[in-house]
């Protein structure tokens, strides 16, 4: 059965700092390329970030480079999100996403708040 848990997520004020994590199992984690979306009240769920099977690639939105990083960690099945310097429209629901490469299948977790206070 497929798990996908993200975790770290809280209220803060503008400018600091949360580091989300998604603990994934019951699939081939190394196979899935990892993402990380948001969803903020009244809004579109939106791309934040996303890595490679290997870890060698990433991507991010527009509106989090420089101050967001995603990382992964095949072995112990996770994929992280360092937020620095949070703003208040990156408050929302934050969600992993793995989609199999070359496949249609992907798994979503079931999100975790960020609320930032300004």
């Amino acid at each position: 059965q497929v798990h996908m848990v993200e975790s770290g997520g809280g209220l803060v004020q503008a400018g600091e700092s949360l580091r989300l994590s998604c603990a994934a199992s019951g699939f081939t984690f190394h196979y899935y390329v990892m993402k990380w979306y948001r969803q903020a009240p009244g809004k579109e769920r939106e791309y934040v970030a996303g890595v490679t099977i290997d870890g060698g690639r990433k991507s991010y939105a527009e509106s989090v480079k420089g101050r967001f990083t995603i990382s992964r960690d095949n072995r112990r099945r996770t994929v992280l999100l360092q937020m620095n310097s949070l703003q208040f429209d990156d408050a929302g629901v934050y969600y992993c996403k793995a989609e199999g490469q070359g496949s249609n299948t992907a798994y979503w977790g079931q999100g975790t708040q960020v609320t930032v206070s300004s």
